[in-house]
């Protein structure tokens, strides 16, 4: 038998197993869908679980390729998205790209709720920010943004591209 990493050992948060963080997590996101109303059916659970393990936003045609194969038609995953969108379940947006992305929201997030992402141009990806502030040169916050419910987007180039 090989000897495993430490990392393969601790598999998710605070040095739980790997199939023991599974199972942490399919319980959490089954209560999720169970509070807000919605029966846990085998499609919702598998979407959720690929898009808690990417932890970042994810497009349609990505969730696709990162469920189990044969699993689900693209028809029904799209509706299923728009279904958890609307429920606050997932957190969907456009980039800028006009291509919607879905990223969940749960407890494993590092980063706050509202938080600002970075669009690869090169590569595509997505990477999550940490929360930011957006003031003017001088320091000062302008009036336009004291009341105003917005969100930040980066368009550019991530440290992964050359």
């Amino acid at each position: 038998m090989g000897k495993t990493s430490s990392k393969e050992e601790r598999g998710g948060r605070r040095g739980e197993s790997r199939e023991a963080h599974q199972v942490s997590v399919r319980s959490e996101l089954k209560e999720k869908l169970r509070t807000e109303g919605l029966r846990v059916t085998r499609p919702r659970l598998e979407v959720l679980v690929v898009l808690h393990e990417r932890a970042a936003p994810m497009t349609h045609e990505q969730i696709m390729e990162n469920l189990p194969n044969g699993f689900g038609d693209k028809a029904s995953i799209w509706r299923l998205l728009g279904d958890l969108a609307e429920r606050g379940i997932l957190r969907r947006m456009d980039l800028g790209d006009r291509v919607w992305r879905y990223e969940l929201i749960d407890s494993c997030r590092g980063v706050a709720d509202d938080h600002a992402h970075l669009l690869c141009e090169d590569c595509g990806d997505v990477k999550c920010l940490p929360a930011m502030e957006l003031r003017a040169k001088d320091g000062s916050v302008p009036s336009a943004l004291l009341a105003a419910n917005f969100q930040i987007r980066i368009i550019g180039q991530c440290g992964d591209c050359p």
